[in-house]
C-alpha cells in the first residue's frame, strides 16, 4: 500500500508539472473533455469518434509519442481454501507497477494516421526457483492494439460521409463505440492472479488479439456506421503486430475469417445513442499446433448486439451501455480425438458424459456511469456469462476412488484444480463491478473498484469441489492510471 501511495504522489507532480499533453491532445489543441466523456479516456465523445473515424488525421502534426502506467493494489476476499496461496493469489494485498503503455500515434499525412501500442507487463511470468518453485517475477513487453488508417470525407450540401480502411491487430478495436468487445474493459488490469478476479465477464471475439486484418468502413451522414474486415495470422509482413509473442503463443488462424459491424446513430443535442450489431467467424488453430494439419483447427462464431447512450453537457457526462454476444465454438478434430471422460460420478465408477464437440457461450453486459466536473465520477456494470455443460471443460471432479483431490494420495493419475476449477464443466459467472473514480488534474486517474460475484464457473458454492464459494472471489482494487 506504501507503494502505491508513493506512486500516486510522484504521478501527480509530474501530472501537475508538465506544460505538454498527451500526442492526440497536442495534434488536435482540445482538451481532453472533447474527445473523452467527463475527460475519462478512452470512453469517446462524438467528436473523439469523428477524429477517430476520419484516421486520426484531425489537427497538425506533432510530437507522435505518448506513455501510460498502472499502478495496482488488490485484495481477494478468501485466499485460504488453496494449495499455494502464492501461486493462486500473487501479490495479493500488495501496491506494485502493474503495466505501462508506448504509443507511436497520431497524423501522418492528411489522409493516413495511427494508434499503435506497445505494451509492458511487469509480472509476464515466474522464473523457476532453486527448489523447483516458482521464482522472481518477470517481465516482457509486446504488441498491443494497433490501428492504422486511411480515411477520407465528403461533405456537400445532401451528405456527410466518411471512408477508410483500417489494418489493425484486434477484431473490434477499429470500433469507434465503447460498448464494443475491444473497449468495454478500459482499466487496464494487471497480470499476478491476485488481480484475476476483477470485474468480470466481457463480450469477446473467439479469435483473440495480436492478428491481422483489413477492414473497410463508412459513416453516412452520422447515421449509419458499417464495417467490412478479413483477419488472419500476423505473421510475415505483418509480424510487428504480435511482435513480443513466441510461435507457440501466437493465434494461427486458417482460412477465411470474416468480420462485420452495422450501426445505427442519432445525436440530438447533448444526447447521443447507438444501436449496432456486430460478428465474425474465425478458424483458430489449436494453441502451439501443426498447422499444416488441418485436424487442429477448429471454429468460433460470434454474434452480438449492443447500444451506447451519451448525455454531454458540462458538467454532467452519463454513458449507458449495454452488449450480448453468443458465442460457438466448435472443437478441431484432433481435440476431440484425444478427448476423454477424465472424471467419474461420486461412485467413483461411472465416468461423466463424453465431452460435447461445440460450445455455446452467452454473454451480457450493462455499464452505467457518471462524471461530474470531469473530476468525479463512478461506474456500476452488471455481468452475466452462461453457457452450456461439457466435461472437456471440467477441471475438477471425483476419482476412481471417489475423491476429489489435488495430491492424487492413491496414484489414480486424475486430480483436480483449487480456486479456478470447475466441478461442473459449466461456464456460468454473474456478478457486479462498482467503482468510483476522482481525476485532480488532466491525465490523471485515481480509483477503486470492488468485484462481487454471486455465481462462477457454474455455481454459487463448491464451484470447484474443494468448498470454494463464488462470493470467495469478491476483489476490491485500488488503481492509479496516469498518461502522459
Amino acid at each position: 500500500m506504501r507503494l502505491l501511495l508513493a506512486g500516486l504522489l510522484g504521478l501527480m507532480l509530474v501530472a501537475g508539472e508538465a506544460d505538454a499533453l498527451p500526442m492526440f491532445a497536442r495534434q488536435t489543441g482540445q482538451n481532453c473533455v472533447a474527445c473523452h466523456a467527463g475527460g475519462q479516456f478512452p470512453e469517446l465523445t462524438p467528436y473523439g469518434r469523428l477524429f477517430k473515424m476520419t484516421g486520426y488525421t484531425i489537427g497538425e502534426r506533432t510530437l507522435p509519442l505518448s506513455v501510460m502506467g498502472v499502478a495496482s493494489y488488490a485484495k481477494v476476499r478468501d485466499t485460504t481454501k488453496t494449495d499455494d496461496p502464492t501461486v493462486d493469489f500473487q501479490k495479493n494485498n500488495s501496491g506494485m507497477f502493474a503495466t505501462g503503455s508506448l504509443f507511436l500515434a497520431g497524423k501522418v499525412t492528411d489522409n493516413i494516421g495511427a494508434f499503435i501500442q506497445v505494451t509492458y507487463d511487469n509480472y509476464a511470468g515466474q522464473s523457476v526457483g532453486p527448489d523447483g518453485g516458482l521464482g522472481k517475477f518477470q517481465s516482457h513487453s509486446q504488441a498491443d492494439n494497433m490501428d492504422i488508417r486511411f480515411a477520407d470525407r465528403f461533405i456537400d450540401a445532401n451528405r456527410d460521409l466518411i471512408v477508410g480502411l483500417s489494418v489493425n491487430n484486434n477484431p473490434s478495436v477499429s470500433d469507434p463505440w465503447n460498448s464494443a468487445a475491444a473497449w468495454m474493459q478500459y482499466v487496464p488490469n494487471a497480470s499476478p492472479t491476485s488481480h484475476q478476479f476483477v470485474d468480470g465477464a466481457f463480450p469477446g471475439f473467439g479469435s483473440g488479439g495480436n492478428i491481422a486484418g483489413a477492414n473497410a468502413y463508412g459513416y453516412w451522414n452520422k447515421t449509419i456506421y458499417g464495417e467490412l474486415g478479413l483477419y488472419g495470422t500476423a505473421n510475415h509482413a505483418a509480424s510487428f503486430m504480435s511482435a513480443g509473442i513466441n510461435n507457440a503463443n501466437r493465434t494461427a488462424l486458417g482460412g477465411t475469417n470474416p468480420y462485420w459491424r452495422l450501426a445505427y446513430t442519432r445525436e440530438w443535442g447533448a444526447h447521443n445513442i447507438m444501436v449496432g450489431t456486430s460478428g465474425m467467424t474465425a478458424h483458430v488453430f489449436d494453441a502451439g499446433s501443426d498447422t499444416s494439419d488441418l485436424g487442429n483447427r477448429g471454429r468460433f462464431r460470434n454474434a452480438g448486439i449492443d447500444s451506447q447512450y451519451q448525455y454531454l453537457l458540462d458538467p454532467h457526462a452519463v454513458t449507458a451501455q449495454v452488449a450480448y454476444m453468443r458465442q460457438t465454438q466448435d472443437y478441431s478434430a484432433n481435440t476431440m480425438a484425444a478427448a476423454a471422460p477424465t472424471y467419474f460420478l461420486a461412485d467413483g465408477v461411472t465416468p461423466v458424459a463424453s465431452p460435447n464437440p461445440s460450445d455455446v457461450i452467452n454473454t451480457f453486459r450493462a455499464k452505467l456511469s457518471y462524471v461530474y466536473q470531469a473530476k468525479y465520477g463512478g461506474s456500476i456494470a452488471f455481468f452475466n456469462l452462461t453457457g452450456t455443460t461439457n466435461t472437456l471443460n471440467q477441471t475438477s471432479g471425483f476419482d476412481s476412488t471417489g475423491l476429489i483431490t489435488t495430491a492424487d494420495p492413491n496414484g489414480t493419475n486424475i486430480t483436480s484444480t483449487r480456486v479456478n476449477g470447475n466441478l461442473s464443466g459449466n461456464p456460468s459467472t454473474r456478478g457486479f463491478n462498482y467503482e468510483g473514480f476522482w481525476t485532480p488534474v488532466q491525465y490523471l486517474r485515481v480509483g477503486v473498484q470492488y468485484t462481487a460475484y454471486n455465481k462462477f464457473n457454474g455455481a454459487s458454492s463448491n464451484y470447484d469441489g474443494f468448498g470454494r464459494d463464488a462470493k470467495d472471489n469478491n476483489t476490491i482494487r485500488f488503481y492509479i492510471w496516469a498518461a502522459y
